[in-house]
């Protein structure tokens, strides 16, 4: 829509001529964008972007839509109209945002930071779910090309690659993909001896490979350019080949390898380089969940280009310096508040609960998964300001916003779970969270705010639950009687420890927290002694000699300490025992 209608001069002239028009960066203002999105999806049934929305003076909507192209077509009114009247990037690591074909082909090749985060943990998911190292390895290669690619000096991570660049240097205008497609011929010099194989594996043809659907390429964009589809098994190829699986895997990543070093000379995408709060929050949770789960990986698991192999230690020093710099930066220390973006400084916009929610929810996961305290402390701090900003404390649920700017014509109260979760629904999974962690009291205080919370979209929840799927999950987390508690007490530095923490995520539990705690700092036994007594003499109580002691609590009973990742392992995939103390 951009080149066809945006940049139409004919298009122009009439905007210019009647209208006063506005482009609102959806990332910058989300609260702008929700009010008017809410508008057209309920006069209309569904939305999306672009979204255009034609206004009163006093901002009201008279109507709006999605896309519009410059002329009547594809049984879609034209903009003039209107206006009166190939997914994983797999040479260089990543998703595109969406495919524009029901093959899953090609995509429309922005890549965003809020899916790389999502997509990075459903993979972590399914790894430790299946054992399956191909799963960790994808989203090996999700986090390696943030790493690589979309990380600022100071640990910030910027917001999204366009999908248009030039196709030479001095081009006269950007194409869609550019950067990433090929011609055969591309492949054949680069690759010499391998082409064949790789071209076969790839589904590379001389004349171009974008003719498995109509919907593919309509306007012939792509005549004469690949993009890369894996549409045999590997397996089953290298064994036609006479070649290993190995071997065969090992010339594939080879030759992304030299794919990536001569894409690497073309013109690249935009780099959108503002650093935004809850999309950050998303990735700090992907980064620091993978530190963890990586370690399940098989000793002899192989890693081919671009998925790097590196320790995975490494992943949580990423999750950390970002939550870093959003404290630094995007964070005032004295009115508790959060900015929404960052670019050259700290931007107007305060912090929306999408925000706070996913935030938190990262520093939870970096607790969990890191040990430090500072996050869990940092994340309580969060959770008391976001129910002080966004909380409705009579009607239940969240707002989007303070409610501080007057242009904004709704306080909006979101529950669609779309490209990115709802506030709601992630805050609703934050409290539950909270509610394992905290004594009996502070505990029923979280669990009643989630119930109020579910209470407000129970209509929706009923009858289109498949719109919102995390708070169906987060109702599902809220019926469990009570969340598996694993409690490791001991030396947060020594390898025991390390090797004890890694097997309590070994294995798959949505209705589990890990609490790591070393009674040698006085600063985590100060925060459980006034939140949970029963945690922190848990700790006292474990034998010091010991550098690593796992409880496991569940239904307010724990099993007797185990001291090896084995026990704990074992432990986890057992009911706990009947006998125990009380938390």
């Amino acid at each position: 829509m951009e080149v066809e209608s945006f940049e139409n001069e004919e298009v122009a002239k009439i905007l210019n001529d009647w209208f006063v028009s506005i482009k609102v960066d959806r990332e910058e203002r989300p609260d702008v964008d929700k009010v008017y999105m809410t508008y057209v999806s309920a006069l209309y049934g569904g939305g999306g972007w672009p979204l255009s929305v034609f206004l009163s003076p006093n901002l009201k909507p008279l109507m709006g839509g999605t896309y519009f192209p410059p002329d009547d077509k594809y049984g879609r009114p034209g903009f003039k109209t209107i206006l009166r009247g190939g997914v994983h990037d797999h040479i260089g690591g990543g998703f595109h945002r969406y495919s524009v074909d029901e093959c899953w082909h090609v995509p429309h090749f922005e890549k965003m930071l809020y899916d790389q985060g999502q997509i990075a943990n459903v993979y972590l998911d399914t790894f430790v779910i299946t054992g399956d190292e191909y799963y960790s390895s994808v989203a090996r290669d999700i986090l390696d090309y943030l790493r690589r690619d979309m990380i600022g000096e100071e640990g910030e991570i910027f917001s999204a690659e366009d999908a248009d660049s030039a196709e030479y240097e001095g081009a006269p205008r950007k194409k869609e993909g550019s950067f990433y497609v090929w011609t055969s011929k591309e492949i054949e010099d680069t690759l010499g001896e391998n082409a064949e194989l790789f071209k076969n594996h790839y589904y590379v043809k001389s004349s171009g490979n974008c003719d498995l659907s109509g919907m593919s390429d309509p306007e012939n964009e792509f005549s004469g350019k690949n993009v890369l589809i894996e549409r045999k098994s590997g397996s089953l190829v290298a064994s036609k080949s006479g070649k290993s699986v190995d071997e065969y895997y090992q010339i594939l990543g080879d030759c992304r390898q030299k794919l990536f070093d001569v894409r690497s000379k073309r013109p690249r995408p935009h780099l959108d380089d503002k650093v935004i709060v809850s999309w950050n929050g998303l990735a700090i949770s992907a980064f620091a969940r993978a530190s963890q789960i990586s370690k399940s990986e098989p000793p002899v698991t192989k890693f081919y280009f671009p998925v790097t192999g590196c320790d995975p230690v490494e992943y949580l020093q990423v999750a950390e310096k970002a939550a870093n710099f959003i404290k630094e930066k995007l964070y005032d220390a004295s009115s508790k508040r959060l900015h929404h973006s960052y670019r050259n400084g700290p931007a107007k916009a305060p912090g929306f609960l999408d925000d706070y929610a996913f935030l938190i929810n990262g520093l939870l996961d970096l607790y969990e998964y890191g040990g430090k305290i500072e996050w869990l402390l940092w994340a309580v701090q969060l959770q008391a300001i976001q129910d002080e900003l966004f909380l409705d404390k009579q009607g239940g649920g969240y707002f989007n916003t303070p409610g501080e700017d007057p242009s904004v014509l709704l306080r909006v109260k979101e529950d669609y779970d779309g490209a990115e979760p709802s506030g709601n629904s992630m805050a609703a999974i934050n409290m539950i969270r909270f509610s394992s962690i905290f004594d009996a009291a502070k505990s029923e205080g979280y669990k009643r705010n989630v119930e109020h919370l579910l209470a407000v979209f129970e209509t929706r929840l009923r009858e289109l639950g498949i719109a919102l799927p995390l708070m169906c999950c987060a109702a599902d987390m809220l019926t469990v009687p009570s969340r598996k508690q694993v409690v490791l007490v001991g030396d947060k530095g020594s390898a025991e420890f390390q090797d004890m923490v890694a097997a309590a995520f070994s294995s798959y539990d949505p209705n589990r927290t890990v609490i790591q705690i070393d009674p040698r700092n006085m600063e985590e036994m100060t925060f459980w002694e006034s939140n949970n007594a029963n945690i922190a003499q848990m700790a006292h109580s474990s034998p010091p000699e010991k550098p690593a002691v796992a409880h496991v609590c569940q239904e307010f009973k724990c099993s007797p300490p185990v001291t090896s990742p084995g026990a704990l392992r074992e432990l986890l995939n057992k009911t706990v025992a009947a006998a125990g103390s009380s938390v």
